[in-house]
């Protein structure tokens, strides 16, 4: 393990998601900034995740008998080593400049202490209609 603590920990809490976990995790990797961990947080699944995170190199796991969203997302941050936690579902996507954008606004607004996002929902059919 690296000795310099990441800025950002990424924690991915995922319950049998894994065909939609493994694109949450690239989408994190894909990203234009590079000071952050990926913590993945597996609740119980019993579709090969378990196997799968041993399989990754650059991914920290918990493993833990199913507890719930909130249990795993604070497991997450119980292993974190960063300065800031940045949440990701299992079955969501990053835009690759989002942690680059974040930490500059961050960085110019140190009185800041929380930061969301826009969202665009889509599917395997493509971008779904903003709901009113």
């Amino acid at each position: 393990m690296n000795d310099v603590a990441p800025r950002v920990s990424v924690v991915i809490p995922t319950l049998n998601r894994l065909s939609l976990l493994r694109e949450a995790v690239a989408s994190v990797e894909a990203q234009t900034w590079r000071g952050y961990e990926i913590i993945v947080v597996d609740d119980g699944s019993s579709d090969g995740t378990a196997e799968w995170l041993r399989s990754q190199t650059g991914v920290r796991r918990v493993i833990q008998e199913r507890g719930g969203v909130a249990r795993a997302r604070n497991a997450g941050i119980h292993v974190a080593r960063g300065e800031l936690i940045a949440f990701l579902d299992s079955d969501d996507l990053w835009e690759p400049k989002k942690l680059e954008r974040q930490i500059a606004h961050l960085d110019a607004h140190p009185e800041c202490g929380l930061l969301t996002t826009e969202v665009t929902a889509f599917d395997e059919r493509g971008l779904l209609p903003a709901k009113s």
